[in-house]
């Protein structure tokens, strides 16, 4: 009884309020020649079928915000998006329908850079309008960053979208939804050395640019790098810590 939409309506009314419950965050965007559309939602909701299995009925999973921002990918054919506005309402309204039904402890679960700001708003909306609850945010490279970049192996700028994690993640969760044979070589372009960053290093300070002027093949990083074992050990990394930090809601 690990999902909510699976569960029924008296037995949401019968759960205990301390049980942790993750809303995940995705998109559907390109990602490269290689990748599909739905990678980020394919990976968020991998990463819940795995606190599914380690926590079961310890856990409430509800069902996942599928299209997020991804304006800036717009001049790649598939890309979906809503606005700020539209996702910031989707993740605000979504919560608190499920807070009312009485749980406590609420973790936001993203997969999509684009997605992080709106994210820390609506964790601040939602901590502010609800005070007795434990409102979270991450996403599954935060999490476990200092694990990742020992598991990565291509070094700054290696790491962003459509790259060695995602692909690893990928070609680990369901290989043929990878199209090996079009996997591009690294292209990312940096305009101001303070501009230069990844999934897994900050920079200093950050520039608006349209994706299409980061890479011409819609890629940032290296998944050249890539492979279904490097894909289980960051599986296996991420996944210890949400697991963790969704235990340590309900304990404490």
């Amino acid at each position: 009884m690990t999902y909510w939409e699976q569960l029924r309506s008296p037995q949401v009314a019968a759960v205990d309020t301390a049980l942790p419950v993750v809303l995940p965050l995705g998109a559907v965007e390109q990602h490269g020649p290689h990748l599909p559309l739905a990678t980020d939602r394919i990976i968020v909701d991998h990463f819940c079928r795995e606190i599914d299995r380690h926590l079961g009925a310890d856990v409430l999973i509800l069902p996942t915000v599928s299209v997020g921002y991804s304006k800036h990918h717009d001049d790649f054919a598939g890309t979906l998006s809503l606005t700020h506005e539209t996702l910031l309402h989707q993740i605000v309204e979504t919560a608190e329908s499920a807070l009312a039904s009485g749980p406590t402890n609420l973790l936001l679960l993203n997969a999509h850079g684009g997605n992080e700001a709106i994210a820390q708003v609506a964790l601040e909306r939602l901590g502010h309008a609800w005070p007795q609850c434990r409102i979270v945010r991450t996403s599954w490279w935060q999490v476990a960053t200092d694990a990742l970049l020992d598991l990565s192996s291509t070094g700054p700028g290696g790491v962003g979208h459509g790259c060695e994690l995602e692909t690893s993640l990928l070609l680990a969760i369901d290989a043929a939804l990878v199209d090996t044979a079009a996997i591009p070589t690294r292209e990312n372009a940096n305009v101001f050395t303070w501009d230069t960053a990844d999934m897994l290093r900050a920079a200093p300070a950050t520039m608006y640019r349209r994706f299409a002027e980061v890479s011409s093949t819609g890629v940032f990083g290296e998944p050249g790098a890539a492979s279904a074992e490097k894909g289980r050990a960051i599986s296996d990394a991420v996944t210890s810590r949400l697991v963790e930090l969704v235990r340590s809601l309900r304990q404490r």
